[in-house]
C-alpha cells in the first residue's frame, strides 16, 4: 500500500529561492532516514502526488529522480516508486554477492531461472580452458536484496562442479558451494562495463527496456591455474555499484 506523504511538504517555501524540486527531495530524504518512510514503502504515482501538493509533475518527476540516482528510491514495474535501503555498494575483490550482501546487513534470495547441462562452445571453451563440446552446468540466477531484485547472474562451472544441486544454489551463494566442493578460489580476470537493458532483463530486473545496466564478467581459477567458473552479471546501477580502492605505488 502507498504510503501518503503530502504532510510532508505542507510548509514547503514556495518563495524560496532554493529550486522546489530540491526541497521535495531533501524532505523525502529526511523522511526516509529518519525512518518515516521505511524500507517497502511505496510512494504515490507522480501525477497523483503532484495534484495532492499542487506542484507540477516535472518537478516533482525530478525530485523523485534525484533519490533514485542515490539508491534512496526504486522504480519497479507493476509496483511503483518504492522506498529501498540505499544502493548497495561492493568492493571489487574475490567474494560472492550473496555473502557480500549478508555481510552488508542485507537479505538475500536467489531465482534459480535455469539449471542445465550444456555443451561448451568456442568462448565458453577458452574462458573455462576446456575442450569445445566439454559438457558444463549452466546457471541463470536473479539476486535480489530484501525483496527487490539487484542482479541478473549466469554462470557456468567446470565439469568438476557440475553436481552442485539446484536446491543449494537458492539457499547458499555460489562460492560457498564451490568450496565445499573443495574449490581453492585465487584469483580472476574480471571486466566491468555497461549496456542497455534487454527486453527480458529488463523484465527481471523490473525496469524499463533500454535502461542502462552495470555489468561483470569474471573468470576465476584456483591455486593451480585451472578454470572453475566463468560469469557474466548484470545489475541496476540505482541499485548496485562496484567500490575500488587505489593505493599510490
Amino acid at each position: 500500500m502507498a504510503i501518503a506523504t503530502r504532510d510532508l511538504f505542507l510548509d514547503l517555501d514556495r518563495s524560496s529561492p532554493v529550486p522546489l524540486y530540491f526541497q521535495l527531495a531533501e524532505r523525502l530524504r529526511a523522511a526516509i532516514e529518519g525512518g518515516v518512510l521505511e524500507p517497502g514503502a511505496r510512494i504515490e504515482n507522480e501525477v497523483a502526488l503532484a495534484a495532492q501538493i499542487g506542484m507540477s509533475r516535472p518537478t516533482v518527476r525530478r525530485a523523485i529522480q534525484e533519490l533514485v540516482d542515490q539508491g534512496l528510491l526504486v522504480r519497479r514495474r507493476g509496483v511503483g516508486t518504492q522506498v529501498v535501503r540505499g544502493r548497495f555498494a561492493r568492493e571489487v575483490q574475490l567474494s560472492s554477492l550473496h555473502d557480500d550482501l549478508v555481510r552488508g546487513n542485507r537479505e538475500p534470495s536467489t531465482r534459480v531461472l535455469e539449471y542445465r547441462v550444456v555443451a561448451a562452445d568456442a568462448e565458453l571453451a577458452a574462458q573455462l580452458g576446456v575442450e569445445p563440446g566439454t559438457e558444463l552446468l549452466s546457471l541463470e540466477r536473479l539476486r535480489s536484496a530484501d525483496g527487490v531484485p539487484i542482479g541478473h547472474l549466469r554462470n557456468h562451472l567446470a565439469p568438476e562442479y557440475s553436481d552442485i544441486p539446484r536446491e543449494a544454489l537458492e539457499r547458499f551463494g555460489l562460492y560457498q558451494l564451490l568450496r565445499g566442493r573443495g574449490a581453492s578460489m585465487r584469483v580472476a580476470k574480471q571486466s566491468i562495463g555497461a549496456r542497455a537493458a534487454s527486453a527480458r532483463e529488463a523484465e527481471l530486473l523490473e525496469t524499463e527496456v533500454g535502461a542502462p545496466l552495470l555489468t561483470m564478467s569474471r573468470s576465476l581459477y584456483d591455486d593451480t591455474g585451472r578454470a572453475v567458473e566463468y560469469g557474466s552479471h548484470c545489475y541496476r546501477p540505482d541499485l548496485y555499484s562496484f567500490e575500488v580502492t587505489l593505493v599510490e605505488k
